[in-house]
């Protein structure tokens, strides 16, 4: 990695670092306020708690004097004194206490011991007085605290109400902060890069703008933005690799249409030799019956000058008789090796070539068993299957059609047929067989046909030439196929 990315991703770690550090500490600090609030509710429901159980022992406490009272007044002395002693220890006990809310509240309670421990001690009526006086006094504190608890009770309310309509403001508004917080800088380029993956399908490999990206997804961006780079130098790799291959494509289209006019003449230059070898055959034997001919009458002749006339019409014949000995080596053929190979693969490969000679609106199919091997010279036969496919092809025309080549294996023998959709073959081309320069069409030469019946009769072969029905030719080829060597 260059040092400038690695400072890069060194910062943008720091920064994502420092992000989520500080959205931590705002949780935390959430969580703080929520248990401070409630840590000091918890001890205002302490609070409260021990005020109202205070206020609880003063009432009992009034209510222990009340019954005192009774006593007095219904002249019963079942209470002993240390009931009294009982009740005064828990005014005291009271006194002591810091429960209480008023701090005038001890003195009061140290009063009502004081008048309780007086009416105790005394023998005539003012120990009611005292008692009685004991009993209002209570009463006041009670009042007088019961209405500080609740003023106090209404306070914390108020206070924790306030507390919590605080704390939930404060959480929404972290909140909405957050929300948009996460749609501004998150969710917005989350669904900016949705679309731009989705405009990959469309080939369109533009790069984002990255300034105002969050950190956090600064990395992701960074790399859509590489992986567009690459697939656009790959999309410009592709596109020079399909014009090369196009180049490459109708390069060898023409070359294939040069080599087919290259063999169009050869085959025409062969036909004219094959007719030359067949015309210096058919001339060889006439002539040397004329030289012989000539050789006797030159015996018979006692003139010199016509002797000398006939020994230069022999010389001539000698010389045309040497003509066309050499015109017949040269047009004698040197057979073309047997080569193995599968004979699918070289017709798909022929389709495949020829596909760029022949109209569109012509399907080329095959029917060859992918397994089907067999040993043949394969050039003859390549130029052979060539001639045929290019003849259905012209007979064809601007007609709609297909054509066929198909093949199959009978014991030692190959039987391969060309067959297509167009007219047909004529009657005098099935009557009189194939001939050389003899052809049905207009602009034909006759010499694909002738070329291909030569091969196979060198190859020890037949062809048979047939109308399809309802419309079309075929032409068969039964070749020998030797067995491939071990």
């Amino acid at each position: 990695m260059p040092p400038s990315a690695a400072y890069s991703r060194s910062l943008l770690d720091r920064r994502a670092l420092t992000r989520g550090l500080g959205l931590l500490a705002l949780v935390l600090l959430i969580l703080a306020i929520l248990g401070g609030m409630i840590w000091r509710n918890l001890q205002r429901l302490d609070t409260v708690q021990a005020y109202v159980a205070y206020s609880h022992q003063i009432q009992q406490t009034g209510l222990d004097l009340q019954y005192l009272l009774v006593e007095l007044l219904s002249g019963e002395t079942r209470s002993e004194p240390h009931y009294v002693q009982h009740v005064a220890e828990q005014l005291r006990n009271l006194a002591k206490g810091d429960a209480h809310f008023l701090p005038d509240t001890p003195g009061r309670l140290l009063q009502v011991e004081e008048s309780l421990l007086h009416a105790a001690r005394s023998t005539d009526d003012s120990g009611q007085t005292e008692l009685f006086k004991a009993i209002r006094t209570m009463h006041a504190v009670l009042d007088a605290e019961t209405d500080r608890r609740e003023a106090e009770l209404e306070g914390i309310s108020r206070d924790t109400l306030a507390e919590l309509e605080l704390a939930t403001g404060t959480l929404l508004v972290i909140m909405l902060l957050t929300a948009l917080f996460v749609r501004s800088r998150i969710l917005n380029p989350l669904n900016d890069l949705k679309r731009l993956l989705l405009n990959l399908a469309k080939e369109d490999y533009s790069p984002i703008e990255t300034r105002r990206i969050d950190p956090l997804l600064l990395p992701v961006f960074n790399s859509y933005n590489l992986m567009v780079v690459h697939l656009a130098e790959l999309e410009e790799t592709k596109r020079l690799h399909a014009r090369s291959l196009q180049a490459e494509v109708r390069a060898a289209t023409e070359a294939l249409l040069e080599q087919q006019r290259s063999l169009a003449t050869a085959e025409r230059l062969a036909a004219v030799g094959e007719l030359a070898a067949s015309l210096a055959h058919e001339l060889r034997n006439p002539l040397a019956g004329i030289q012989m001919s000539c050789a006797n009458l030159r015996e018979e002749i006692a003139d010199p000058e016509q002797g000398q006339r006939l020994d230069l019409i022999g010389s001539e014949l000698h010389r045309m008789a040497r003509l066309l000995n050499e015109l017949l080596e040269q047009g004698k053929q040197t057979p073309v090796p047997a080569t193995e190979f599968d004979l699918a693969d070289l017709v798909r490969e022929l389709l495949s070539l020829t596909r760029y000679q022949i109209p569109a609106h012509i399907r080329l199919e095959q029917h060859i068993p992918a397994d089907l091997q067999c040993r043949l010279p394969e050039p003859s036969l390549r130029q052979a299957l060539l001639n045929l496919i290019l003849n259905a092809s012209q007979a064809l025309d601007e007609r709609h059609g297909r054509i066929t080549v198909s093949a199959r294996r009978e014991e030692s023998r190959l039987h391969l047929e060309v067959a297509d959709d167009g007219p047909g073959f004529s009657a005098e081309m099935l009557a009189g067989g194939i001939r050389t320069f003899a052809s049905g069409r207009a602009r034909g030469t006759g010499l694909g046909l002738a070329m291909v019946q030569r091969f196979v009769r060198e190859w020890g072969g037949r062809i048979n030439l047939s109308n399809r029905e309802p419309s079309g030719a075929r032409v068969e080829l039964i070749l020998p196929i030797q067995e491939p060597s071990p």
